[in-house]
C-alpha cells in the first residue's frame, strides 16, 4: 500500500537529476550551513546572498534557521517571515526560469508580489532578482570571446529570445559591485556554474567559471563565504593555476570537505575529480580543517593547505609523501617529457607507407610514418630507447573501477629508436640501453609508482609536473614494490592502504 502521507521534497527529486546545472539537495545545504556559527541565525541584522540561485534551496534552509532563531525577538510570526524575506535574504538567480524556481521555493509562488507569496512585495522579483546581462566581447570578430567568462561570441552572442548565459555577478561593473559590497554581506553560500560550454563536441568541460564567483565574492569582503565547487582546482589546470595558487595560500580558509567521489555528494551526478565545499571566514587566520570522504568514511586532519605545490587529497597519503620526500632524491618529474614530447599534436596523421630513412609515429590512429626533419622536439630522444603511456588515466572522469581500486595508467609500451609518439602519449623517460628501459617500465607498474602519481591527480589528464611525490631511482636493477616499501619504512598499514587503492600490474602483463 502506498504511503499517503510520503511528501518528497521537490528541490531533493532536482538534485537527483543528472543535468549541466547541478542543484544542490537540502542535506548538503544545510552541512554547508552546518559550518556557520550559530548566533547568525539568532541575528536579526545578519544578511546572507546567493550570487547564483537556481532551486533557492540555500536561501530556503537559511530562511527555516531565522524564523526559528528569531522568534523569541521577533514573535509574530508574519512579522518575523515579512523582517527575514525583505531584509535579510537576498539572491541573484542565473537565468530567468530559475528566478522564477527560487522564487517559488522561497517566497512558496513564482511573483514575490503574487497572492500566494507569504510575504508580501510591490515586485515581482522580490529580493531574488534576475537581469540579463551581455558578454563583453574581446573584439568584433567572429572567433571573440567574453573577456570575463571566456564564452564564445558564435555560440553566445545570441538575441533576446534565447538566454545569454552571461551570468550578472561576474559581469557586474565597479559600480554595481560597489553598491553589493555597501550591502554588507554577512554570508554568501552558493552553488555556482562550472563552466562554460565552448562549443566544442570533444571539450567536455569547457572553461571554468566557478572560481570567477568566488573571486567576486571575496571582493564584497562578507564575514563568511561557502560554495561547493568542482575539486579539480587543487591540482590547477585550465585557467586555474592562479586560482589554486590563491586558494592554497589562503589562510582565511577554515574548514573543507571534500568528496572524493562527486556521487556521494550529488546523487546520480559524476563529476570528474570529486568536488568540495569550503568554508571562507575573513577574521580568521589559520591552518584548514580539512576533511576528506570517500566510499562513506571520512579524515579529518588539521593541514597547512599550502605544503606541496598540489594538493593532497587522501590524509592518509601524507605521512607516506612525508617518508618518500625524507630521502631528498631527485623526483620524475625531472625525466617525464612535456605535453607534445616531439612535435606531432594529437590530431596529426603521418604517411601511411614506409618510405626511405622514416620513423615509425605512434598516435591514437595507430602506427604511420614520418620523417626526421618533421620531428620539432627532442631530437635527441629518437635513438634511445623510449618508455611511453597515455597522457589520460585508464579510470573514466577520475573515479575508480567496480572494485573501488585505480590502475592509473592506461596504454603503456616501449618505444625502440626511430619510433616516436604524438600528443596522445607522455615520454616517460628515454634511455639509451634497453634493459634501463626495460627497468624504467616496470617501476612505473609498482603499485608505489601509480599511488604516488594518483595523489597529484585530480582529473584524467596525466602531465609531468604530477610526478613531485614519485622518486628517481637507480634503473640498473629492477625495482619491486617489497623493496620500495622497505626503503621508504612503510608500515604494514601503510601498504595497507596503497595496495587498498591500486590494482596490481603485473611484469609483463596486457596494457590493452
Amino acid at each position: 500500500m502506498p504511503d499517503v502521507n510520503h511528501n518528497p521534497d521537490i528541490l531533493m527529486c532536482l538534485a537527483n537529476l543528472s543535468n549541466d546545472e547541478v542543484f544542490t539537495p537540502p542535506e548538503l545545504a544545510n552541512r554547508m550551513l552546518d559550518l556557520l556559527p550559530s548566533e547568525l541565525w539568532s541575528n536579526p541584522d545578519t544578511k546572507i546572498l546567493d550570487p547564483a540561485c537556481k532551486s533557492g534551496v540555500f536561501l530556503r534552509e537559511a530562511a527555516k534557521r531565522l524564523i526559528k532563531g528569531l522568534e523569541s525577538k521577533i514573535p509574530d510570526l508574519q512579522e518575523r517571515l515579512d523582517h527575514i524575506f525583505h531584509n535579510q535574504l537576498y539572491g541573484i538567480a542565473i537565468t530567468e526560469l530559475t528566478a522564477y524556481l527560487s522564487r517559488r521555493t522561497v517566497y512558496c509562488s513564482k511573483t514575490a508580489d503574487g497572492q500566494y507569496s507569504i510575504s508580501k512585495f510591490d515586485k515581482p522579483s522580490g529580493k531574488i532578482r534576475y537581469n540579463r546581462m551581455n558578454h563583453i566581447w574581446d573584439s568584433n570578430k567572429k572567433d571573440a570571446k567574453c573577456t570575463i567568462c571566456g564564452a564564445p561570441k558564435l555560440k553566445y552572442g545570441r538575441n533576446k529570445d534565447y538566454e545569454s548565459y552571461a551570468y550578472e555577478f561576474i559581469h557586474l561593473n565597479s559600480k554595481q559591485l560597489k553598491d553589493l559590497e555597501n550591502m554588507k554581506f554577512d554570508l554568501i553560500i552558493s552553488n555556482p556554474p562550472y563552466h562554460m560550454d565552448v562549443g566544442k563536441e570533444k571539450d567536455k568541460y569547457g572553461v571554468p567559471i566557478y572560481h570567477k564567483f568566488i573571486e567576486q565574492a571575496k571582493k564584497l569582503r562578507p564575514r563568511y563565504l561557502t560554495m561547493i565547487i568542482p575539486s579539480r582546482w587543487f591540482a590547477g589546470g585550465r585557467g586555474l593555476e592562479e586560482f589554486r595558487k590563491s586558494m592554497l595560500s589562503d589562510k582565511s580558509i577554515s574548514n573543507i570537505v571534500d568528496y572524493i567521489d562527486s556521487k556521494e555528494c550529488f546523487p546520480g551526478v559524476d563529476i570528474s575529480g570529486g568536488v568540495n565545499y569550503f568554508l571562507w571566514n575573513r577574521d580568521y587566520s589559520g591552518f584548514c580543517d580539512y576533511k576528506s570522504i570517500y566510499k562513506g568514511l571520512s579524515s579529518d586532519v588539521i593541514r597547512n593547505l599550502n605544503e606541496f605545490p598540489i594538493f593532497v587529497r587522501r590524509n592518509e597519503a601524507l605521512a607516506i609523501i612525508h617518508k618518500v620526500l625524507s630521502l631528498t632524491e631527485n623526483n620524475l618529474s625531472t625525466v617525464v617529457g612535456p605535453q607534445t614530447p616531439f612535435g606531432f599534436i594529437t590530431t596529426f596523421r603521418g604517411k601511411k607507407t614506409k618510405f626511405e630513412n622514416c620513423l615509425t609515429l605512434h598516435s591514437s590512429f595507430g602506427e604511420s610514418y614520418v620523417s626526421q626533419d618533421e620531428v620539432v622536439k627532442n631530437k635527441d630522444w629518437i635513438n634511445k630507447y623510449k618508455v611511453i603511456f597515455s597522457k589520460a588515466t585508464c579510470e573514466h572522469a577520475g573515479s575508480p573501477g567496480k572494485d573501488g581500486k585505480y590502475r592509473v595508467f592506461s596504454t603503456m609500451s616501449i618505444l625502440e629508436p626511430n619510433h616516436v609518439c604524438s600528443q596522445s602519449y607522455l615520454v616517460g623517460g628515454a634511455f639509451k640501453s634497453k634493459e634501463e628501459a626495460e627497468n624504467y617500465y616496470f617501476y612505473l607498474r609498482t603499485c608505489f609508482v601509480r599511488f604516488l602519481l594518483l595523489q597529484a591527480l585530480a582529473s584524467q589528464d596525466i602531465s609531468r609536473e604530477k610526478f613531485l611525490f614519485v622518486p628517481l631511482q637507480d634503473f640498473s636493477k629492477i625495482w619491486t614494490d617489497e623493496e620500495l616499501y622497505q626503503k621508504y619504512g612503510l608500515t604494514e598499514e601503510e601498504i595497507e592502504f596503497i595496495e587498498s587503492m591500486i590494482k596490481p600490474m603485473e611484469i609483463g602483463g596486457d596494457d590493452a
